[in-house]
């Protein structure tokens, strides 16, 4: 990377150190140098991702006034991690995180799993569960009797059915979100909305600020959109956005895009409180930087108890900072291609004018099965049932992961489909290699970073329970032991495939 694109404080830097749990050494080792711990640990968290990649780093006299050591002490810490890769610098710039070359994002572990496969690998890749019966076939035998008056027409809608545009808008309506139907455009999905959006405000080379980590397949659709991701670190466990930093990037970087998950976080599963939901709508207004919020997950709070914070829409009445995205194939099923935008009615124009030179519009028939199951209370009771699906799974895995693997590390979230874990040191990467060798699919942590940032994580959907979990937990196990002994690396490897 060119240049830095945020930079990290010596307090700030130093306090992320002391955080760090000291690793034991074993018996009678020898404690690393000074300088060599601290280089450990700088690049620790930064493979960890609580350290952007292409952040600047304090200058070696602040740093070294922070941390109470010498500065020839944070001279050859630098150093060290120049000659590994992990730290760039250039006269008058300054020096900013990296990271080595011949360290490429993996290529897979969220694409879906060929059905060839799928009598034989238990797969965590995808965090999408099987539809919710029998409102899948309700709601499409409901959108075949809609049909006919639809069937007379060209069939294209770039902004979508009418019908359902207004049922959207009244939804949002009821959440204490006064909203037209002019505000809304139905989608392809939400993939479908935010490459639209991305296209309309970010031409390439523009900066969108982004989670990290966050959901790998945006990132990889703002890469191939050209777009200039910035990196802003997550607060620690589930406690959700850090707003110093992001206050800080949206300042320094002046992204033109930000992108955001507030409810049950992708991969995290962290849920953004009030608090910080108004205070990034009030920084992202003060940078000139449009804020685009992913509500796929919204509806999947897990916990009884659970009183969910406002939109974050709510907190942009004027409706000039706030684009928001939902989808059904989180709260419903993923084969249901189904999204949508709530925007100003200006912008909502421009996206369906740009529309007309992408994909036209939505299907009709997905459209009406949708239309039906919120006409009809399906929508409710298909989210009953996704809920109750995600809780059991949930809680097996969990369970499951405790037992077989005591010293990888999560907090559970109150809702979502994702556990993002921590692997006791072992390379996610190396894990999700091997783990396709001994039968189990998981998607690394780098997918879900910025240039290869957290290395240390996995991300594991609930997908699977029961049995299902349970084995999956054995095989990740045994994935472990591999990558940990070294064994791991050849073709010899085999399972005992589940059918």
């Amino acid at each position: 990377m060119a240049q830095w694109t945020s930079a990290m404080g010596s307090t700030q830097l130093a306090r992320l150190l002391a955080s760090q749990q000291a690793r034991p050494t074993g018996t009678g080792a020898r404690r690393p140098p000074a300088y060599r711990a601290l280089a450990d640990g700088i690049r620790l968290l930064v493979l960890e991702g609580r350290v952007p990649v292409a952040a600047r780093l304090p200058a070696e006299r602040e740093l070294a006034v922070a941390l109470a050591v010498s500065r020839t002490t944070v001279a050859a810490a630098y150093e060290a991690l120049r000659a590994e890769g992990f730290l760039e610098s250039r006269r008058g710039a300054g020096s900013w995180t990296a990271v080595p070359a011949g360290n490429p994002l993996p290529a897979r572990g969220l694409e879906p799993l060929p059905p060839e496969a799928l009598g034989s690998m238990i797969d965590l890749g995808c965090a999408a569960l099987p539809a919710p019966e029998p409102w899948l076939t309700r709601s499409v035998q409901g959108a075949l009797e809609a049909l006919p008056p639809y069937a007379h027409t060209h069939g294209d809608y770039p902004a979508g059915l009418p019908a359902l545009r207004e049922m959207l808008a009244e939804r949002y309506t009821a959440r204490g979100i006064p909203t037209m139907p002019e505000q809304i455009m139905v989608t392809t999905g939400a993939m479908g909305a935010i490459d639209a959006i991305c296209h309309l405000f970010a031409g390439r080379g523009e900066r969108i600020a982004v989670e990290s980590p966050s959901y790998a397949n945006i990132l990889q659709l703002m890469r191939e959109a050209g777009a200039r991701l910035v990196p802003v670190a997550m607060a620690e466990g589930l406690q959700g956005w850090d707003m110093d930093r992001w206050r800080q990037v949206l300042r320094d970087a002046a992204p033109r895009l930000a992108y955001v998950v507030a409810d049950f976080h992708n991969p995290t599963g962290a849920l953004a409180g009030e608090d910080q939901r108004r205070q990034l709508v009030e920084a992202a207004r003060s940078a000139g930087t449009v804020l685009v919020v992913d509500e796929t997950m919204s509806e999947l709070g897990l916990a009884p108890d659970l009183d969910m914070p406002r939109p974050v829409c709510g907190f942009d009445p004027a409706g000039s900072t706030v684009i928001t995205v939902g989808s059904a194939s989180k709260a419903f099923w993923a084969g249901m291609r189904i999204g949508w935008v709530r925007a100003a009615p200006d912008v909502i124009r421009s996206l369906v004018a740009a529309r007309a030179y992408a994909d036209l519009g939505t299907p009709v028939l997905e459209q009406l099965a949708v239309n039906w199951l919120l006409n009809t209370g399906g929508w409710e009771a298909a989210v009953d049932i996704r809920r109750e699906q995600a809780r059991e799974n949930r809680d097996a895995l969990v369970a499951a992961v405790r037992r077989e693997l005591p010293e990888w590390e999560f907090e559970v979230p109150r809702g979502g489909l994702t556990l993002w874990v921590r692997t006791g040191g072992l390379s996610g990467s190396r894990l999700a290699e091997v783990g396709e060798r001994v039968g189990v699919r998981v998607p690394s942590g780098p997918r879900f970073g910025v240039d290869g940032a957290f290395e240390g994580y996995v991300r594991l959907p609930f997908t699977v329970g029961g049995a299902v979990a349970e084995e999956a937990a054995v095989r990740l196990a045994a994935a472990a032991r591999l990558v940990e002994t070294g064994a791991g690396t050849g073709a010899e490897i085999t399972h005992p495939f589940v059918a």
